[in-house]
């Protein structure tokens, strides 16, 4: 058994599908969403493979900038900054607070580990009433390497002051799980939307689908 959840937050405990609106606010299809998340990621990861470094936010602009441009729309900050501010303004999936509280009153530490800025869901996580439950709240400003890089898990292992085999990585994304993996970290794969997970990657210790599964899960091992 672990002693220390380690959870993601873009999509994991958050629900993106907000952000939507302010896509079609600054003029852009709805379903840009997807390929914006999905190409913020690809940059932070090219980055970080080859050794450099730039923080969630002007990755994240740089992306919107290009897909503002390619749909003939002026990249005005303003714009650019309506959009982004979306990220302030999430709320948590309904099943993360009551897991949560199960899964801290099975005596397990749990902190969050973004490749965002851990400001960024100050609000969701006071709002969502899970900020008590939490013990740190990190992202890869620190070790300037965006997950899946080992070096993110092994900063969060330093800061609770555990070895990473104590450790399990909570996520929805196969990427995040597979570097946790590979860094030493046990993996629990959130399937929130029931796609099978990639063979390419380092299987999951448990899969559950959601939070409150995780905690029947871990509960049943404990017995």
């Amino acid at each position: 058994m672990v002693d220390v959840l380690v959870l993601d937050v873009n999509e994991t405990l958050s629900d993106l599908e907000p952000m939507r609106e302010r896509f079609a606010a600054a003029g852009l299809p709805r379903h840009n969403l997807d390929d914006w998340f999905a190409s913020t990621l690809r940059d932070g990861f090219a980055l970080t493979a080859a050794g450099a470094y730039a923080e969630f936010r002007t990755v994240a602009a740089d992306v919107l900038t290009a897909q503002l441009a390619a749909a003939g729309i002026e990249p005005a900050e303003d714009t650019i900054g309506g959009v982004l501010s979306g990220m302030t303004q999430l709320s948590l999936h309904p099943d993360v607070e009551p897991g949560l509280r199960r899964l801290h009153e099975a005596g397990l530490r749990i902190i969050t580990l973004t490749n965002g800025a851990a400001a960024m869901s100050e609000r969701m996580f006071t709002d969502g009433g899970i900020m008590p439950l939490l013990e740190h709240r990190l992202d890869v400003g620190t070790p300037q390497r965006w997950k899946p890089h080992p070096d993110a898990y092994r900063y969060a292992a330093d800061v609770c002051g555990v070895p990473v085999d104590r450790m399990a990585l909570v996520a929805v994304h196969p990427w995040d799980i597979d570097g946790a993996r590979r860094a030493g970290l046990q993996g629990y794969y959130l399937d929130r939307r029931r796609t099978p997970y990639p063979k390419a990657f380092s299987e999951p210790d448990l899969v559950a689908p959601d939070l409150a599964g995780l905690a029947d899960a871990l509960q049943d091992r404990r017995k």
